[in-house]
């Protein structure tokens, strides 16, 4: 439905970007390996940026002394509440630090035990569009830490095919496992849990959202949403249920229900997306497709889309917590 593109070489310095797992196993594992990449770039000089809980940017910094206030910080519940953000992020730190001979590395850490499961999965596809987003950007380094004792084994072996390189206590080396974003489809492959049966809904057609606003409103109302959060869904729907018009078939079918997270809009279309990191690509002057998409993903707490021949959804997920 719309366009994307990814970092020119003319950027930066050519090279390849890095994209590595570190396996760890605790506090102490996370801190010795995250610590001898970070402070490997103090030595050379390189722009260093960090993106992990508050409890390990304290860990970090105390650890580092001095040399803290040569890396940049940023606490992930921030920056990647919505993993779908977490590519602009990065994207906005290479482009303003790298030069002609200069590279940068960074350290992100989006996946954690609270994650619930469809956060995961959001978090496995923004793992592997990585790879998609910076495949002809200048050389950069991107360390992922996963910790082994706390995460289940399936989002280790995940980590193995999202990231051409795996790094432990022990060794660095290539991923036996890696498969590309494009070869897996991601993100629009994968199952969703069905919607329950009883989840209220609504059709939409050619002409004015109003009644889909409505209902909107009022099923928000309903669940106790509170009322600036409630205006963002309400606006979230819309910019996808217009897309649905546009680029859908000219109709949808929008339901919504209550999880144990709080609110969840699905919107059910004919048509189908073709670009991978849709919403995930700032919007420019030059750059008219992915408006909608993008400000649906600020907006959200977490953006699921699935999309084939036989159509497209888009899952908005807008917690109480």
């Amino acid at each position: 439905m719309t366009s994307t593109a990814t970092l020119s070489r003319d950027q930066g310095p050519g090279g390849v970007f890095r994209h590595e797992a570190l396996l760890y196993r605790g506090e102490r594992e996370f801190a010795r390996g995250v610590l001898a990449f970070v402070e490997d770039g103090v030595r050379t000089a390189e722009p260093i940026l960090v993106v992990v809980s508050a409890r390990k940017i304290a860990l970090l910094r105390e650890a580092l002394g001095g040399d803290a206030d040569r890396v940049e910080f940023a606490d992930m519940e921030e920056v990647g509440r919505n993993p779908a953000r977490i590519i602009p992020a990065w994207r906005d730190f290479v482009q303003q630090h790298l030069t002609e001979g200069r590279t940068v590395r960074g350290v992100g850490e989006p996946i954690h035990p609270d994650r619930t499961e469809a956060e995961l999965a959001e978090c496995h596809h923004h793992e592997s569009l990585l790879n998609l987003a910076f495949d002809d950007a200048p050389a950069w380094h991107l360390l992922c830490p996963y910790d082994v004792n706390a995460l289940p084994a399936s989002v280790i072996d995940e980590a193995h095919r999202n990231h051409p390189y795996i790094r432990d206590q022990d060794a660095e080396r290539a991923s036996e496992h890696y498969v590309h974003a494009v070869e897996r489809r991601v993100p629009f492959e994968g199952p969703l849990p069905p919607p329950p049966a009883d989840a209220p809904g609504v059709s939409f057609g050619t002409g004015r959202l109003d009644g889909l606003r409505g209902f909107v409103y009022s099923e928000a109302a309903a669940a106790r949403l509170p009322g600036a959060r409630t205006d963002d869904l309400v606006l979230a729907v819309n910019e996808v249920a217009t897309n649905s018009l546009r680029y859908g078939g000219g109709q949808g079918m929008l339901r919504m229900w209550a999880d144990a997270e709080g609110l969840v809009c699905e919107i059910r279309d004919g048509g189908q997306f073709a670009q991978p990191l849709v919403g995930r690509v700032r919007p420019t002057g030059e750059r008219m497709g992915g408006r909608g998409l993008w400000l649906v993903n600020q907006l959200c707490d977490l953006v699921q889309i699935r999309s084939s021949d036989e159509g497209t959804v888009v899952r908005l997920h807008m917690w109480l917590r």
